[in-house]
């Protein structure tokens, strides 16, 4: 059996709580094909992943964006008006998940990606998140996953070597990187999946 991790790190979004910015726009637009041909049309996931660093305010994000696509100007500032409707709750498997290895005594670290502005809204309106003794967030340091650096300043931050460290995440791409680190990684699926995956790891 592996050893007990030093850590377990969640991810946030699409690991532990329902997150899908289509959701601010289908009162706005009128099929999810007419929300990605816009998403495509302003870049809309790349202008949103560098919300995530943390370095220009929302404002700043929704005037530079709106000055280029002007005709969209008012889809765009939607996004930033309307962001809580992007969350859709807890994923509750994964939550019950989270309460049972915290009652267990294990360590619970958060790795998210996620704009500081938001992430301050959302925080307090979910319990969840005080289980966690570390929450690390992108935009708070100004790094992304899966760059290394954001993975050495966690371990770095948490005491921990990668090895000792399992690391669950839903975005192949952060869990290829935290595995050429050496961390324990599992590609979150689904809530049951996870629970399976955790008992062979040893920890459930």
């Amino acid at each position: 059996m592996p050893a007990k991790p030093c850590a377990i790190i969640f991810d946030f979004g699409g690991v532990l709580i329902h997150w899908d910015p289509r959701r601010v726009y289908r009162s706005l637009l009128e099929s999810d094909a007419e929300i990605d041909a816009f998403f495509r049309e302003v870049g809309f996931h790349e202008w949103n992943r560098e919300q995530d660093r943390g370095r220009r305010t929302w404002a700043d994000a929704v005037t530079g964006l709106a000055a280029r696509f002007p005709h969209r100007r008012e889809l765009i500032r939607a996004y930033d008006e309307q962001w809580e409707e992007s969350i859709g709750g807890p994923i509750e498997g994964s939550v019950r998940i989270l309460e049972g290895l915290h009652s267990s005594g294990h360590r619970l670290v958060g790795l998210s990606n996620w704009s500081p502005e938001k992430f301050r809204l959302t925080r307090p309106r979910y319990e969840m998140f005080g289980l966690f003794d570390e929450i690390i967030v992108s935009g708070e340091i100004g790094l992304l996953k899966p760059e290394r650096e954001i993975f050495d300043l966690t371990l770095r931050t948490i005491g921990c070597r990668a090895f000792d460290c399992l690391f669950i995440d839903d975005h192949q791409p952060n869990i290829i990187a935290a595995s050429a680190l050496g961390f324990r990684t599992i590609l979150f699926r689904s809530p049951e999946q996870l629970e399976e995956e955790l008992r062979r790891e040893g920890v459930l």
